[in-house]
């Protein structure tokens, strides 16, 4: 259960409106919980939908290290809500399930992710774990991604540390079935 009631979309139509608008219809618990503070649910729906639509590091990525850092954080709630996400991006259950089972710093299994990937979750790996990446991770990552697409990715992963944090510390409900 929440430690903090959920605010009612009656409270604030308008902001409630644009959330469903850029979430594809839905009000998830999470947006429940941020418009408790209008600014700050307006702030992290500018963030997030900056980091989800508008960057251009490919999806497939974002997801990845996105699914990387709910599982180093032990945040089951952000797992969950980005299954769909990974899974439309073609990620297959056995690599789901190799992300949920890797050991935090851990390289994954031959074969189980292309040369770029494993430089992701090696990348989101060590800015959740480490905070200070390696120049060697640093560089493998770089080799595939631009700067444009490396500050992207770095702000993906700073935010879903930011994002699992937040739900694990208010305890966050996982979604109603159909919600």
């Amino acid at each position: 259960m929440a430690r903090v009631a959920y605010a009612e979309e009656s409270d604030n139509p308008d902001l409630a409106r644009r959330i469903r608008e850029q979430r594809g219809g839905k009000m998830l618990n999470l947006y429940r919980m941020l418009m408790n503070s209008p600014p700050v649910a307006e702030g992290w729906l500018h963030l997030l939908t900056a980091i989800r639509q508008q960057c251009l590091v490919p999806a497939l990525y974002t997801e990845l290290a996105i699914m990387r850092v709910a599982v180093i954080n032990d945040a089951p709630y952000e797992f969950a809500a980005h299954l769909p996400f990974a899974r439309k991006e073609g990620m297959s259950e056995a690599q789901l399930e190799g992300l949920r089972t890797l050991p935090a710093l851990a390289a994954p299994a031959p074969g189980m992710f292309d040369e770029r990937a494993a430089a992701v979750i090696a990348y989101a790996d060590s800015m959740t774990r480490q905070i200070h990446v390696p120049d060697a991770v640093f560089d493998a990552t770089a080799r595939f991604f631009d700067a444009r697409q490396m500050v992207e990715l770095t702000a993906t992963v700073g935010a879903y540390n930011m994002v699992s944090r937040f739900l694990e510390a208010l305890h966050m409900d996982p979604e109603a079935p159909g919600q």
